[in-house]
């Protein structure tokens, strides 16, 4: 879905950073929208800068496709995730664990292999506290 979608969509308003809440609050995901005249907004988040003010980085780098990927099948092992097989570090050129932010359109293959493998691991949902 699009930001603003996110945005607006009352079953995320929840996600919604909330900086007087709990940790998990205060680090919430939706904070990103379009004004009525097309500009970016960033709400008061671990995004901005600490006086709350927008940080033009990160909204350039956050925001380079109007895309949020919401998904119902997950697993969030944080910090305790499982060891990943040696044969997805090495995928024909494809090394599935490069590390955080790394974007990549990984062959047809290798995405229903490593599917395959998740999903033979029986875990879902929230699995472990995030690592920092």
């Amino acid at each position: 879905m699009t930001f603003n979608e996110y945005w607006l969509a009352e079953r995320f308003l929840m996600k919604r950073p909330n900086l007087r809440g709990s940790l998990k609050q205060a680090f919430g995901d939706n904070i990103y929208y379009r004004d009525e005249r097309g500009r970016w907004q960033q709400q008061d988040s671990h995004h901005s800068y600490a006086d709350g003010a927008p940080n033009l980085h990160n909204i350039r780098n956050d925001t380079q496709a109007d895309r949020v990927l919401v998904g119902a099948e997950y697993a969030f092992w944080g910090g305790n995730g499982p060891p990943i097989d040696q044969a997805f570090r090495d995928y024909s050129g494809h090394d599935i664990c490069a590390g955080r932010n790394h974007k990549s359109n990984f062959p047809d293959d290798l995405a229903r292999d490593f599917t395959t493998w998740l999903r033979s691991l029986d875990q879902q949902g929230y699995l472990g506290d995030p690592l920092d």
